[in-house]
């Protein structure tokens, strides 16, 4: 028989409720106000370091303005000396480029990051640079995970890497999610992710809204992001900015992939960015209830782990004997920067290449009496300056990092055109697709918008829908362009197999290729010496006039 309450009778339920809220509330006030409606964790012994696009320079340089791997451990030892919990990551694009590691094929870089005690990072496009079985190698040699939640193997529709892991330090417990940017899929060779799935858009935001609510369900009280995806607006729905507009519980996005410094605030999260190279090392504190970054920039701190340091020299001292040897000579820079640069308009650096490659491709054809008319280098493909003085191989090796293999290719005029109105899509703003041409004149009217056409297969790009409207090739192999005329073409494998915006060269019928059997570096070097005799002429003190930009 159920309780009967007489009019005007406080409820003893009721009361018991009230009483216990009242005394909840008092309670409350008691230990500072902590009600659930004002309970947050306390981060201030916790310290997030990070680092970003590394791409192996590693070395302390004063005159690159490089912190280093030494640097990033001696202010870790430091931190964790004042009482501090400390927090590691790397948001990708680590084990390639700089000579450094690229003779181990990253191996060395892997080494640095264990004996600095990194917690984790995430897989970067240039982290597919040598290859999916070198990638899983330098992931196994690696003592924390290596994290990717948007890459799926086709054949098995399983992912490529661990999706995320769980992190403790002190009290906390620490979700980190690793995301890859979808445009690794034409990025980063295209041989060397073959087979790969890299989750875009809305599938993306589901893969990384899955990490979220299971990290969360798994008592998580810290959520952070590690992407290798970039703020760059070509990329609009797969950069940092879209995940953290569409993923709810991301604590800190850290990024990387466009080489930009960011430290801003989406929907309450923290986007931090720290430019590459470790310029800068990430440095994030909560402070005033919430996350802030504090960017630590080159020589505010200059204190380096001994034996962090020691093991770098080694490494640095075998790897430069090994590129001493001296190609030739140049008496100004051969300038790669980037941008503006190699990827935003033509540079002296791009037509020497260029021309490398148009010259060793008819060296090589010449047996079959064939004739190559041009050549084309992606600006993203030219890493660093040939500084004046000797050039070494080293030199070359830094500059043209990639052992690209040349290769002929047969196309008409009018997919020719296609090629540069596609790879200049978003000039004057940086692309690395950015054509740096040899034997062929063109001109990009910038004020003309690109009108995005069909979506390649397989790519985050579009080809041109107005063809002819924005660029327009003058000539080539020194003759007026010819919409209908069939031409041949030097380029690297990085572009024949369609990387970057060169999707079009992979649509059956549209190119024939053959390898010439020399790499990109071997090229530069045997045009230099062979061809130049050991001394880039003043010819190559400037741009000399192949690729006109009307803003």
């Amino acid at each position: 028989m159920g309780f009967q309450q007489s009019k005007g009778e406080f409820p003893m339920r009721k009361w018991l409720m009230c009483f216990g809220l009242a005394l909840y509330f008092v309670l409350g006030v008691m230990t500072g106000g902590c009600t659930a409606a004002a309970v947050q964790h306390d981060f201030s012994d916790l310290v997030i370091l990070h680092t970003n696009d590394t791409h192996g320079y590693d070395q302390r340089s004063d005159e690159s303005g490089v912190n280093g791997m030494a640097a990033v451990a001696g202010l870790r030892d430091k931190l964790i000396a004042d009482g501090k919990n400390v927090l590691l990551l790397d948001a990708g694009d680590a084990i390639q480029d700089n000579n450094l590691v690229n003779f181990s094929k990253g191996a060395s870089a892997i080494e640095f990051m264990n004996a600095v005690g990194y917690d984790a990072m995430c897989l970067g496009n240039h982290e597919f640079d040598y290859g999916q079985d070198v990638t899983q190698k330098r992931m196994s040699e690696a003592k924390f995970p290596v994290l990717a939640c948007n890459i799926v193997v086709e054949a098995t529709g399983e992912l490529f890497a661990q999706p995320s892991t769980i992190i403790e330090k002190g009290n906390h417990k620490i979700g980190v999610i690793g995301i890859t940017t979808p445009e690794a899929a034409t990025s980063a060779s295209p041989m060397a992710v073959a087979g790969l799935k890299f989750l875009g858009g809305k599938e993306l935001y589901k893969a990384v809204q899955r990490e979220v609510d299971r990290l969360k369900g798994e008592g998580c009280d810290l959520i952070v992001a590690v992407g290798h995806m970039g703020s760059e607006n070509f990329n609009a729905g797969n950069r940092s900015d879209d995940v953290l507009e569409n993923v709810k519980g991301i604590d800190i996005f850290i990024d990387g992939h466009d080489h930009a410094v960011k430290n801003r605030r989406i929907k309450g999260a923290l986007l931090a960015e720290t430019g590459c190279y470790t310029h800068n090392i990430g440095h994030i504190v909560f402070t005033g209830g919430k996350w802030q970054e504090e960017l630590v920039p080159f020589d505010s701190t200059n204190v380096e782990d001994n034996g962090v340091k020691k093991l770098i020299d080694r490494v640095a001292a075998d790897v430069n004997d090994k590129l001493a040897r001296a190609i030739g000579t140049t008496s100004f820079d051969l300038d790669g920067t980037r941008d503006p640069g190699v990827r935003t308009q033509e540079m002296n650096s791009g037509d020497f290449i260029a021309d490398a490659f148009l010259w060793q491709a008819n060296n090589a054809m010449v047996i079959d009496g064939v004739k190559v008319d041009a050549a084309i280098i992606n600006g993203g493909s030219i890493r660093a300056t040939i500084k004046n003085g000797t050039v070494t191989l080293g030199d070359i090796s830094r500059s043209a990092p990639y052992n690209n293999v040349l290769y002929v290719m047969t196309i008409k005029g009018r997919d020719l055109l296609e090629l540069i109105e596609a790879a200049t899509c978003s000039t004057p703003r940086a692309i690395g697709a950015f054509p740096q041409v040899a034997g062929m004149r063109y001109t990009v009217d910038t004020r003309v918008p690109y009108v995005n056409g069909r979506q390649y297969p397989g790519s985050t790009y579009y080809a041109p829908k107005n063809l002819g409207s924005r660029v327009k090739i003058d000539e080539v192999g020194g003759e007026p362009f010819d919409m209908d005329k069939v031409y041949r073409v030097a380029v690297s494998e990085f572009v024949v197999r369609g990387g970057d915006t060169y999707s079009h060269t992979t649509e059956p019928g549209v190119v024939e290729s053959v390898s010439i059997g020399y790499v990109d570096k071997v090229a530069i070097e045997n045009y230099l010496k062979e061809e130049l005799d050991g001394i880039v002429p003043d010819v190559y003190a400037k741009p000399q006039g192949r690729i006109t930009i009307i803003k």
